[in-house]
């Protein structure tokens, strides 16, 4: 049995910052195990908070620029992390940070210069898990559905709630898994605009009233009618969320309920759709910096109804599981291992995905 050592980085379009997680991976018994040893969490400063989202819309040269200056810190940040901790690893799997994902035109970037990451951390690196997928003709997304199959097995949902909302089942033999919609974007959105880095256990949404001309509007949106897999992102925040956003005359609690109200009723929508017949409760377990909200947790039981059970776990695994489900695509794409799924993304087979680099001298 071998246990790999793995640092795994993830960055999510909610812009929050760089989750570091220190993990141990190993297999027995043909069973997956995992301890998050040690975790560290980077904040953006504000500069680079913008520099990333407004990444979409840089020169094709401006772009290349932050993807090598991304890299680079990625590797400062990754070298900091590990002499503080003192530990040995075995390489560096790193999501990197999305910039463009448009997968129906065959795109999809990370940035965080693989190559730079690796010569400035000193350590090997596993990054860009989606490229592969996507010139498959698959989404490229979601990817942590493997994680859920390997790991989190005793779940009948997997739900994360990151800046968007994605969901992960088994359906006859076949892990499924998509993006629901919306989850923390919008109500980063707002509550930036208040001066706030977020609604602490969503306070002042629950302080707030329905607004159901905009939760109409909402939940009418073409994206819930299409058909999974699909994918989403921020290029569908900007271009429909965020008007209807400035154009409501809602107050900002308001707002903020509204919109837990419409993430809750479509996550709903979903499990439903695919609950199993079956006699005992279904367990749903729910992560990402959502679950850390007990508005949206309690909002999303009262939607789901009294046989789904919303598991909230602790915060280590709330905060970190995407970065241990990236070390463990890291791990699986060392062995030659399926890590993307065809049955999640729609592409035209299952892939071992991502690009190894090694350190390099100048």
């Amino acid at each position: 049995m071998s246990t790999y050592k793995v640092l795994g980085l993830m960055s999510g379009t909610s812009l929050d910052g760089l989750d570091m997680a220190y993990c141990h991976i190993w297999e027995a018994n043909g069973t997956w195990n995992f301890r998050i040893k040690n975790t560290a969490e980077i904040e953006y400063s504000e500069d680079m908070r913008e520099y990333l989202k407004n990444a979409i819309h840089l020169s094709e040269e401006e772009h290349a620029q932050l993807h090598k200056d991304y890299g680079i810190w990625l590797g400062q940040q990754c070298r900091l992390f590990l002499d503080e901790l003192g530990e040995e690893v075995d390489f560096i799997a790193s999501h990197g940070h999305t910039s463009h994902h448009r997968p129906e035109d065959g795109v999809t970037f990370q940035l965080g210069d693989g190559q730079l990451l690796a010569n400035v951390s000193g350590k090997q690196v596993v990054c860009d898990f989606r490229t592969k997928d996507v010139s498959l003709k698959g989404q490229g997304a979601p990817l942590v559905p493997i994680g859920d199959r390997l790991l989190f097995h005793e779940y009948d949902f997997c739900l994360n709630l990151g800046g968007i909302s994605n969901i992960s089942f088994e359906k006859n033999g076949k892990r499924i898994a998509y993006d629901i919609g919306l989850a923390n974007m919008p109500l980063n959105y707002i509550t930036h605009k208040m001066g706030m880095a977020y609604d602490k256990n969503g306070q002042l949404a629950r302080s707030g009233k329905l607004d159901t001309t905009l939760l109409n509007e909402l939940n009418t949106l073409e994206y819930y009618k299409l058909p999974y897999p699909k994918s989403t992102g921020y290029e569908w925040f900007t271009s429909q969320i965020v008007p209807l956003i400035e154009n409501s005359s809602a107050s900002n609690p308001d707002l903020l309920h509204t919109f837990i109200h419409h993430n809750c009723e479509q996550i709903a929508l979903a499990v439903h759709q695919h609950k199993a017949d079956k006699p005992d409760k279904h367990k749903l377990l729910a992560t990402g910096g959502g679950a850390l909200n007990q508005f949206f947790m309690d909002s999303l039981q009262t939607a789901l109804g009294d046989d789904v059970e919303v598991v909230v776990p602790d915060k280590t695994l709330i905060a970190y599981k995407e970065a241990l489900v990236f070390a463990l695509m890291g791990v699986l794409r060392l062995q030659g291992r399926t890590n993307v799924l065809k049955s999640v993304t729609g592409a035209t087979s299952d892939s071992c995905s991502g690009e190894v680099y090694y350190p390099q001298e100048d």
